[in-house]
C-alpha cells in the first residue's frame, strides 16, 4: 500500500467541554465557506427496553415537530431558506442530527439545535401523527422489503439476549403502544447536554465557535445519570438456522458469524476478508457464485462496526432457478474454509488494503462526511480519530493474520443461516 498517501491524512481536532457536560469537537477547514453542524446524542436502540422498541427512531421524527420557539416542520424550512440542508438518522448506538450550511449561519444552527434540546414540544397529537409515519416506514423498509425481512430475521436469530436482536425501527406492537409519558421520560433522560457531542467541521474560528455554543447550550441543565444494564450475549455454541416464507420467486440467503465490537483489533482483519470475498468482480465469491456459477443476482459482505459485538454477514440476493440456498451455502463455507488452509495472495491483500484506504480518503473530502466519520468513531470506540489511527494497522496486517482470524471466527458453531423462501415451497 502507498504509505506516502496515507501519511498525508491528518485531521486536527480541537475539543472543549461545557460545564454541563456537553462535548464539543471542532475540525477547522477554510477550503470553502461552509460548515457541517452535527449533534450526536449517545442513545440508540441499544438503550431501549422491551415494550418501547423503536422509541429512539420515533424521537428522531419528533425532534422536527416543533419546540418552544419553532413551529412544527419549521426547523428544516428555516435551514433551507438560509441555503442549507438538514436531516437526522438513528442507529443501534447513536442518534444524530445535522445541518450543512454557509459558515455565516453557525449561530442559526446552534440556536435551533439548542431550542429543541431544551424545549421540544411533546404533545399527544404529535405522537399520534409521527407514530403513523414510523409505522408506514416500517411497512416500507421491513414488512414489504425482502432485505428488511432478511436482516430483521437474522438479528433476531443470531442474538438471544442483547438489544441488537431488536430492530432499530421497532416492533409494530411496540410502536402502537408507546405512550406520551414514556416519550417525555425518554426525552428528559437522553436528550441532555451531558449525553451529547456537538461536532462542527469546516470554515470556523474555534474560539468564536466555543463562544457561540456556550451562549446557546451552557445554561441547559444536565440529566441525572442513570446506569443502564445491557444484557451481554452468551457465546453461540451451535449453528442456528431459520427459514422465513415470503412472497418471492427467488430465495435469498444470509450466512453470518458473531464478531467483536468495533474497537477490537480483529475487526480490521475481518473487513479485509470481507473485501477479498465480495468487493469487485475479481473477488472470490463474485467469481464463484455470480460469474462462474450464474447462481444468484448479487453477493455482498458487511462487517458490523458497533459499540458492542456484532456480525460478519454474507448476503446472497435472488438465487436463480436451478440453484438452491444449500448449494450456495456450500460454496460460501468452502470459500471461508479456504482462508484457513491457504494464505491469501499478496495481490489480493494489497488490493483490499488499497480499497479501504481509498474509501477513507474520498470520504474525508467533505465537511459532512468528516463529521459523520468522527461521530461514528466516537460512538463506537470512544475515540473520534480511531478510524484514521486504524489505517496504519490495516497496512501491517499479514496473510498469516488472515488465516488466524478465519480459524477463530468461521466455525460451524458460531454460524447463523437465515433463508427467505417462496411461500408454498
Amino acid at each position: 500500500m502507498n504509505t506516502s498517501t496515507a501519511n498525508q491524512i491528518e485531521l486536527y481536532l480541537q475539543e472543549h467541554r461545557l460545564k454541563n457536560g456537553l462535548r464539543l469537537l471542532m475540525n477547522e477547514d477554510h477550503s470553502a465557506p461552509i460548515i457541517s453542524f452535527q449533534v450526536w446524542y449517545h442513545v440508540g436502540s441499544i438503550n431501549e427496553k422491551p415494550g418501547i422498541t423503536g422509541i429512539s427512531h420515533l424521537f428522531e421524527h419528533m425532534m422536527f415537530k416543533g419546540s418552544e420557539n419553532v413551529e412544527p416542520e419549521e426547523h428544516s424550512r428555516i435551514i433551507q431558506l438560509n441555503g442549507g440542508t438538514d436531516n437526522a438518522f438513528t442507529t443501534e448506538d447513536v442518534t444524530a442530527y445535522f445541518e450543512n450550511l454557509p459558515s455565516s449561519k453557525l449561530e442559526l444552527a446552534a440556536r435551533l439545535e439548542a431550542d429543541r434540546m431544551e424545549h421540544l414540544r411533546l404533545t399527544a397529537d404529535t405522537l399520534a401523527s409521527e407514530r403513523q409515519v414510523v409505522k408506514e416506514e416500517r411497512r416500507l423498509r421491513v414488512d414489504n422489503s425482502l432485505f428488511g425481512k432478511l436482516s430483521e430475521g437474522l438479528y433476531a436469530t443470531a442474538f438471544k439476549k442483547h438489544p441488537y436482536r431488536r430492530p432499530v425501527i421497532g416492533w409494530m406492537s411496540d410502536l402502537d403502544a408507546i405512550s406520551l409519558d414514556e416519550c417525555k421520560a425518554f426525552y428528559s433522560s437522553h436528550y441532555a447536554p451531558n449525553n451529547a457531542t456537538i461536532i462542527i467541521t469546516g470554515d470556523i474560528n474555534p474560539q468564536e465557535t466555543i463562544s457561540t455554543v456556550k451562549k446557546y447550550f451552557e445554561h441547559i441543565p444536565p440529566a441525572k445519570h442513570t446506569v443502564e444494564v445491557i444484557s451481554i450475549e452468551d457465546p453461540q455454541k451451535q449453528e442456528r438456522q431459520k427459514d422465513i416464507y415470503v412472497d418471492t420467486q427467488f430465495p435469498w440467503l444470509v450466512v453470518a458469524y458473531h464478531i467483536p465490537e468495533a474497537a477490537h483489533d480483529d475487526i480490521r482483519v475481518l473487513e479485509l476478508i470481507g473485501n477479498i470475498l465480495t468487493d469487485g468482480h475479481s473477488s472470490r465469491l463474485y467469481q464463484k457464485i455470480i460469474y462462474e456459477g450464474q447462481a444468484a443476482l448479487s453477493v455482498f459482505t458487511s462487517v458490523d462496526r458497533k459499540k458492542d459485538p456484532g456480525l460478519f454477514i454474507i448476503t446472497v440476493r435472488s438465487i436463480k432457478q436451478g440453484h438452491t440456498p444449500e448449494e450456495v451455502t456450500s460454496v460460501i463455507n468452502e470459500s471461508l474454509e479456504k482462508f484457513k488452509k491457504e494464505a491469501v495472495t499478496e495481490r489480493e491483500l494489497e488490493k483490499a488494503k488499497n480499497q479501504i484506504e481509498t474509501g477513507l480518503i474520498f470520504g474525508l473530502q467533505t465537511n459532512f462526511v468528516r463529521g459523520i466519520r468522527l461521530g461514528f468513531s466516537l460512538a463506537r470506540t470512544d475515540d473520534p480519530l480511531r478510524f484514521i489511527k486504524d489505517l496504519e494497522k490495516y497496512r501491517s496486517i499479514t496473510t498469516a493474520e488472515i488465516q488466524r482470524i478465519a480459524e477463530k471466527y468461521f466455525t460451524p458453531e458460531n454460524r447463523t443461516i437465515v433463508r427467505l423462501l417462496p411461500k408454498g415451497k
